[in-house]
């Protein structure tokens, strides 16, 4: 298994409308493509939304980010989708057990 941790740095006074069109949007239309969202945090000081997503392996990962990029539906809504992120940070991670 691979995942990637992502911190996105949400712009000032748009968290609410961040978590709700993430879990309402995004989540719907990268489940369609067959990734996995692990969990989803908002930190104390609301300004960063910090989440997990999984998959089988690096070609898995590749694979199914292509298809999620290319998507119709998530073309749609990218543009409003980016004015909500000032940063975007993303580690790749290995289990180590």
């Amino acid at each position: 298994m691979i995942s990637q941790l992502r911190i996105y740095t949400i712009n000032r006074g748009m968290m609410d409308q961040w978590v709700k069109l993430f879990h309402e949007t995004s989540i719907p239309i990268m489940e369609k493509h067959g990734m996995k969202i692990e969990w989803t945090w908002v930190n104390e000081q609301k300004n960063q939304f910090i989440w997990i997503r999984s998959f089988n392996d690096a070609e898995d990962m590749k694979a199914k980010e292509a298809a999620f990029g290319s998507a119709p539906e998530w073309k749609a809504v990218l543009d409003h989708v980016l004015t909500h992120i000032a940063r975007l940070d993303v580690q790749i991670m290995e289990p180590t057990r």
